[in-house]
């Protein structure tokens, strides 16, 4: 007997060191250890206090298993597949039994870890699913923390015979819910049936889905017809209405709500029937409602053939109050400067700005009569409903570079269509001669200035450039074409050279002309100002005043000359007042002025005043 025991701890202390390799499980808590016996043989009583200390190295399968070697063996088999089902923020439990179902019920615990709790957790009552006879059971109302970690282990009983606990199902309830239906309202409207939509848990208290503005709409809708298999699928907002249906005719459809950013689907909602009314056309309308913009210069144009006199008033409405769930119908307002207007045309930039989310427009047509009709919305993205105009360029030639100089669409009046497109172009050139297989190549760039260096000298190319934006998938016209010649290879030194001398002799040839008229000029100063002559003695001293002229300068003062004459000199200055006094006769007596005597006395006394000065 003792034998028997001894080699039966063996047996375990096997089992408890291959356990601690093998398996890697959560601590069994205090409410899962059974009620121990009495232990009377030491080595059964060496065996309970191992099994005690590695419980939490084993399974729960395996200490189980040893644990009912103990205590007897149980009929009871463990629950298996244990699972869970949740559509928004309810629960169910579901699970396989293999085992006698006879009087047998069930209970699960879990535990939730909290990421600001350190210690473990305790297994708790999984409210809802104690002592349940089915095979599933509904857990809704413990679960409160939807993005924490929960485990979930479930076992069999009979009375007091109760199965091991079933392997650990874990989850986070956040992870794992499905988006439920949303419920639907259908009514029929002018050949249309217009519909709205509640979104997921509208009317319960707990919810799962905190933000509703998240949930993006689609609707699954098919001819309520045997012979028509068409299935038509398009995204809808929650009150949106839905045309291009046939009249009177029965049409099904379901919604499925789902959140774009998790790519979460959910699940449809129950299948509604509903048949369409007659269509009414009213010529009074406004039809095709079209939205035409260029960097970012909104018009709205539509059609009228109505023939008599119609105003039309453009109202607008912001995109995001279409995706709220209360009714929108009153929150439309007029656009300025196009109320009762009689051109099917209004300018829109008022209104739209480049980062102000999307909008919706439609006209409201309104007869002499009073009587008015609506179009239908037309709804605007700016970035995306906005065309790239195309660029304009410059282009200029230094030795064999090209140089392209880019001007963005819309500048300068509207700079910011690079920022808003991250806008990049493409440069086509090509050389511009009568073979018409040359070879048209590209440049790619992000910069306003590209230099092409691939050049043939001597030879005119052309260039034109598209602007494109590959985050939107826009792409302009491309600009006017530019052409200009590449200068000749070996002439163009000659050229440079040529061009500098022809620079240099015509600066030369100013520069000596501008001195030459300087000179000139000071020359003619220089003579009418301080003439090199001074006036003649008998001139001065005539009559004993000085002669004046406004172009001679005034006499310097008076200075005293003394001369050294010889008697050789006298006689010449004797000569030369002797002629000069004829000379002076002779003028007297043409002149009449002054008599013969005067003149002979006067020149005597010149004759006598020189003399005594010489000596």
């Amino acid at each position: 007997m003792v034998e028997k025991q001894v080699s039966l701890t063996i047996d375990l202390k096997t089992v408890f060191k291959d356990s601690q390799e093998v398996y890697k499980t959560a601590p069994f808590s205090s409410a899962a250890k059974p009620k121990l016996v009495e232990v009377v043989n030491p080595a059964r009583g060496l065996s309970w206090f191992l099994l005690i200390l590695c419980q939490n190295y084993l399974s729960q399968s395996l200490y189980s298993l040893i644990l009912s070697f103990f205590i007897g063996q149980t009929n009871l088999k463990s629950p298996q597949d244990i699972q869970v089902y949740a559509v928004n923020s309810n629960f169910t439990l579901r699970w396989n039994y293999t085992g006698d179902g006879t009087n047998v019920t069930f209970s699960a615990q879990y535990q939730c870890f909290d990421n600001l709790q350190t210690d473990q957790p305790e297994w708790r009552e999984l409210s809802g699913c104690q002592n349940v006879s089915h095979t599933e059971c509904d857990f809704s109302s413990s679960i409160t923390a939807y993005y924490d970690v929960h485990h979930v282990r479930i076992r069999a009983e009979r009375r007091e015979d109760k199965s091991p606990w079933s392997s650990i199902f874990e989850m986070i309830p956040y992870e794992i819910a499905h988006i439920g239906p949303p419920e639907i309202a259908l009514q029929s409207i002018n050949g249309a049936i217009k519909i709205k939509v509640s979104p997921p848990e509208a009317n319960e208290v707990r919810k799962m889905w905190l933000n509703p503005l998240k949930f993006t709409y689609y609707v699954v809708i098919w001819e309520n017809s045997s012979n028509v298999e068409e299935v038509r699928i398009q995204k809808i907002l929650p009150m949106d209405i839905i045309d291009g249906l046939a009249p009177e005719t029965t049409y099904c459809l379901k919604v499925q709500a789902t959140i774009f950013l998790d790519s979460r689907e959910g699940l449809f909602s129950p299948i509604h029937c509903i048949k369409t009314t007659r269509k009414v056309n009213d010529l009074l309308c406004p039809t095709n409602v079209r939205v035409f913009a260029l960097n970012m210069k909104f018009s709205l144009l539509w059609n009228n053939h109505y023939k008599e006199h119609v105003n039309y008033t453009v109202q607008h409405l912001p995109g995001f109050l279409k995706h709220l769930y209360d009714d929108y119908s009153s929150k439309w307002r007029k656009v300025s400067g196009c109320e009762n207007i009689t051109d099917m045309k209004c300018n829109l930039s008022s209104v739209i700005e480049s980062l102000s989310g999307f909008h919706y427009f439609r006209v409201q047509a309104m007869n002499e009569n009073n009587k008015s009709c609506l179009s239908k919305d037309v709804k605007v993205d700016p970035l995306v409903t906005n065309e790239i105009g195309p660029p304009d360029i410059k282009v200029d030639i230094s030795d064999v570079l090209l140089h392209v100089k880019i001007t963005p669409p819309g500048s300068p009046e509207n700079e910011i269509m690079s920022d808003l497109y991250d806008l990049s172009y493409q440069i086509l050139y090509w050389k511009n001669s009568s073979d018409n297989e040359e070879e048209v190549k590209t440049k790619e760039t992000k910069q306003t200035i590209a230099t092409i260096s691939d050049l043939t000298p001597s030879t005119l190319y052309c260039v034109k450039v598209q602007a494109f934006s590959k985050s939107y998938n826009k792409s302009s016209d491309f600009s006017k074409e530019e052409c200009i010649g590449t200068p000749g290879g070996k002439g163009l030194p000659l050229i440079i050279l040529a061009t500098f001398v022809g620079a240099l002799f015509a600066v030369l040839i100013v520069a000596s002309l501008v001195i030459f008229f300087m000179y000139q000029a000071y020359n003619k100063i220089k003579y009418m100002f301080f003439p090199s002559c001074r006036t003649p003695l008998n001139i001065e001293g005539f009559g004993g005043q000085l002669v004046s002229s406004p172009y001679v300068p005034a006499a310097e003062e008076p200075v005293e000359i003394c001369y050294i004459i010889e008697s050789s000199i006298t006689e010449e200055v004797n000569q030369i007042d002797f002629k000069d006094n004829r000379h002076f006769k002779q003028s007297s007596r043409d002149s009449g002025n002054y008599s013969y005597d005067d003149n002979t006395s006067q020149s005597k006394g010149s004759e006598e005043t020189l003399g005594k000065d010489i000596l």
